[in-house]
């Protein structure tokens, strides 16, 4: 009794304050990461459909899987060059996901390398969320109360993550919200740029064309993955998908990140820049 009452105080604690125990994916899908990762790459294609929309510029497809029983559906999408107009390379995909896990941030679904119709490319499993950030917006749909603290934090954290991969092109139809106000990234094909742009300065800054729009706020994990980032590292977690030079790009713009870390935790001290997450409660 006393240790269900512990768990109870515990988790009404969690409730009203408005703390989540796992702010992106849950722990249990956490867990099961590498299962849908094997699941992606040995699964059999039922059938697929392409995607043809003015915002699916890469004409990626959806492909049916079925294995043991088990039937997901997955987007699938091979570009690599210059698209319209875009840098695009279906291997940045598979690279911001391995470093989406490396770093802890678990917002970007399991991807992972599969052929189709005789070729490589990217295959991510589909989620199915509740809307949009575009939906949000069009919709006029407002955070509750309870979760703003949370949403916040999780648009803090997609900000460091594009300044670190350099994705610029993050539109509101790539950022999935579930029905507990978690957030979810999709669609890094057009990420890990090496040009100077990409190199001088952070895309999300005081500067940002639309707006300040910063990383005001970062768990303590986070930060500290980030700082152990080094060329051997990122070689290791992402293997055969980023190039010497683009794994270069990203240690330059880390070491901006956190010289910008270092500049806001001066100016208001650490307790207001960087956080801990809470871990999913004992009863013990």
């Amino acid at each position: 009794m006393k240790k269900f009452l512990k768990l109870c105080f515990v988790l009404v604690f969690l409730v009203t304050s408005g703390v989540h125990v796992s702010p992106q994916f849950t722990e249990e899908e956490i867990q099961n990461m590498e299962k849908w990762e094997e699941y992606l790459k040995t699964a059999e294609i039922t059938g697929h459909e392409q995607m043809r929309s003015r915002e699916a510029v890469t004409s990626p497809y959806v492909l049916d899987l079925e294995k043991d029983g088990i039937s997901r559906k997955a987007l699938w999408k091979n570009p690599e060059g210059r698209v319209k107009g875009f840098l695009e390379g279906w291997q940045w995909e598979i690279a911001a996901y391995r470093l989406n896990k490396y770093l802890g941030l678990n917002m970007v679904p399991p991807t992972v390398e599969k052929r189709f119709q005789g070729n490589r490319g990217s295959c991510q499993l589909w989620i199915n969320a509740w809307m949009s950030l575009k939906d949000k917006y069009e919709k006029d749909i407002s955070v509750p109360p309870i979760n703003v603290l949370h949403w916040n934090r999780c648009l803090y954290l997609q900000r460091a993550f594009d300044n670190l991969i350099a994705n610029e092109d993050r539109h509101q139809n790539q950022y999935l919200i579930t029905k507990d106000w978690r957030m979810l990234l999709i669609d890094h094909s057009r990420s890990f740029r090496t040009s100077r742009k990409f190199t001088r300065k952070l895309i999300y800054d005081e500067k940002y064309r639309e707006g300040s729009r910063l990383m005001k706020q970062l768990p303590r994990e986070f930060v500290e993955k980030l700082k152990s980032l080094n060329q051997d590292v990122i070689k290791e977690v992402v293997g055969e998908y980023l190039t010497d030079k683009e794994i270069e790009a990203v240690l330059i713009r880390r070491d901006l990140i956190i010289d910008w870390l270092n500049k806001r935790i001066e100016e208001l001290g650490e307790d207001k820049v960087l956080y801990q997450r809470i871990p999913f409660p004992s009863i013990n």
